[in-house]
Formats: C-alpha cells, structure tokens, sequence
C-alpha cells in the first residue's frame, strides 16, 4: 500500500458497494430507457416516423406559437395528400434561448424554431445539427420582424422614438437578455440606435454613447420578463407604460381586438427568425424527410402567408414586396451585420464583461 494512505474500513468497504449497485442499477435503467427511446420510432404511438404515421418533435421559441397552431395543421394536409401519411406534431414552446438549452441538454426535437441564429448556433456547436441550414433558402430564416414599441390605446405618453423612453417617470418592458432571444434583439436595436445617434452627430459610431444610450432606457425598466411573450403577458395586465418588443407581436394582438398602438422608432433593427432540422434527433427518430420538408415549408409561400396574418413581415421576396403597404417603415432599418454580426454582438454586448451586464450592474 502506498504510504500515507490508510486501508480502508469496513464502514468505508460497506459504502463503496452500496454505491457500486446503486451505481449499477443507474446503468441499468438508463440502458432500458435508451432502448425504450430507441423503439418508440418503430411504434404507431411513439415518437418518430412508422408505417402508420410520424410524429414530429418541434421545439420553438415562443412567439412562434400562434402562427405554428395555423402552420402545423397545413403542413398535415399537404404531407398527408403527398405521401398519404398521418403525420402528428409534439410542440414545446420556450423562451428562445431556454429552448436552445433544453434541446442542448436533451431535449429531442427534430425541429428548431428559434429567435435568432446565436442560439442554433448552440444546437450546432453541440454537434446536433451541422451549418447546412444557414446555407438554406433565405439563408436559414423564415420570418422576420423589426423592434418596435407599443403604448396603451391613444400614446397617452406621446411616445415618439427610443430617446423618448429615458424620460423622467416612463416605465418600460422588455424581457431578459439572459433567457430571451426575443430580448437580445430589443437590446439590439436599443444599442444599434445609439450607435446611430452617435454617428449622426460625431461622423462615426460611438459605443461610449451608444452605452449611455442603453442604460439611460434601462434605468427606466418596469419588468423583465423570461420570454417576449411573457413580456407581452405582463403589458396586457397592465405593467407598464411602453413595451419594446417584436412588431408582429402588437399586430398579432391588435387583430384580436386588444387596442396598442404601434411606434416605429425612427432607427430600428431586422429582427431575422431561423429554422432548422436537429439533425441528429430526425436521424435518431427516423423522421428525417418528414422534417426536412417541414423546414423546406416553412420557407413556401403557404406558410410565409400564415405567418405574415400574424405579423411577420415574410422572407419571400416577392410576398415581401406585395405587403410592403401592410408594415410601416423605419427612417432606418440596420440589420445584426451594422453591429458586426452574431459573434462580434455576443463578445461585445452579452459576454459576461459585455456592455449588457456593464449596464445590468449600473457600471
């Protein structure tokens, strides 16, 4: 026995093998459960594809869910007239940046909706999809939007633009950073607005500036909620004086009858929504072509329709231009590249030393 090292006591003998089969029985049941997984795909009730039916697995970001309750049962009627097939939908809706972790961590959908590309880049980082969907049809995005801001019925406040909301007693929403795709883009837009103050006034962008800009809003914040539809939740209940959010979101609620009005800030961001095959779960489940062609529909003009009733502004250039009269537009409208792109975006705005967490701690 090496020295210093004391032979181990009965107790400590009668510990290690208590653990040995607990840790044996773990074994065990993970290895039914990865067998029970596995069979579900050749069972009529379970997940995945069979000569009976197939079932898709869809985790999506959840201010995707209205406009998937009209697209899913679309995509049922065309795949079933195609293959003659019956094809049944599991759906997970979740803050994007939540969803992106539970698929990460397990979750087995064999289709992602997110809020925005840095959040399927986790899905592909983790070697569950490859980077094939960026190469896709419109790049890999399905909708898109833009950042605006929505005031009770007549803008009691007179909201104009973003500067407008680091006023003395204006209470804000947006939701949080830390768990909202959704958030990133309304932070996104508040900051790329401040850059473009600073560039109007000095020649360039400013990023001190553009800093002040974002922390002179946020000092005004009422509620973060953990996803842009919770945030709009708490709006309807009656939080807040001005919310910054998705302007498909208002319009989805003005068309049933809740009375926002709309403010177009004046400098505002593409918000750019993608889709993609988790492409190891689809394999696993044996559902593959059911959900490349589900993405590949979500790209169609059958589908771009469905989401422009509820207020994205579609990708399809020619859709685009036969609605552009339908969606209001911005002095400016700066896409994620104005920033420098997702990476450069994440390193300088949500890294744990970023401009977001400066402006969090009030630094």
């Amino acid at each position: 026995m090496h020295p210093g090292v004391r032979p181990p006591t009965l107790r400590q003998n009668t510990g290690f093998a208590r653990y040995a089969v607990f840790l044996l029985i773990i074994l065990l049941l993970a290895g039914c459960a990865d067998n029970g997984e596995q069979a579900s795909g050749s069972n009529d009730e379970g997940v995945g594809g069979s000569k009976g039916g197939t079932t898709l697995v869809i985790g999506a970001y959840s201010v995707a869910k209205d406009a998937l309750q009209d697209i899913l049962p679309a995509f049922k009627e065309e795949w079933k007239a195609k293959t003659g097939q019956d094809i049944t939908f599991q759906e997970s809706y979740e803050a994007s940046g939540t969803q992106a972790r539970a698929i990460v961590g397990g979750f087995q959908a064999d289709v992602a909706l997110l809020a925005m590309e840095g959040d399927m880049d986790k899905i592909t980082k983790a070697g569950l999809t490859s980077d094939a969907w960026k190469k896709g049809a419109d790049g890999g995005m399905v909708t898109n939007s833009i950042v605006v801001l929505g005031t009770r019925e007549g803008n009691p406040l007179g909201i104009k633009d973003f500067d407008d909301l680091t006023r003395d007693g204006v209470k804000v929403l947006y939701p949080n950073p830390q768990t909202s795709g959704g958030a990133q883009w309304d932070i996104n837009a508040i900051y790329g607005a401040g850059l473009k103050r600073s560039e109007k006034e000095t020649g360039a962008k400013d990023p001190v500036a553009a800093k002040a800009f974002l922390a002179a809003v946020h000092r005004n914040i009422e509620s973060m909620d953990k996803s842009g539809r919770a945030s709009m939740a708490a709006f309807e209940y009656g939080v807040g004086d001005v919310i910054v959010t998705y302007e498909n979101e208002l319009l989805a609620r003005i068309a049933k009858g809740v009375n926002y009005d709309i403010v177009v800030p004046s400098s505002t961001i593409l918000i750019q929504n993608p889709a993609s095959v988790v492409e190891r779960n689809a394999d696993r489940h044996g559902v593959r072509e059911a959900a490349d062609a589900f993405v590949a529909f979500l790209h169609g003009e059958k589908a771009q329709q469905l989401f422009a009733k509820h207020g994205f502004r579609p990708v399809l250039p020619a859709l685009a231009e036969k609605l552009k009269a339908d969606y209001p537009q911005p002095e400016e409208l700066f896409d994620i590249h104005y920033l420098g792109g997702w990476k450069e975006v994440r390193e300088t705005l949500y890294a744990k030393r970023g401009v977001w967490y400066q402006v969090l701690a009030g630094k």
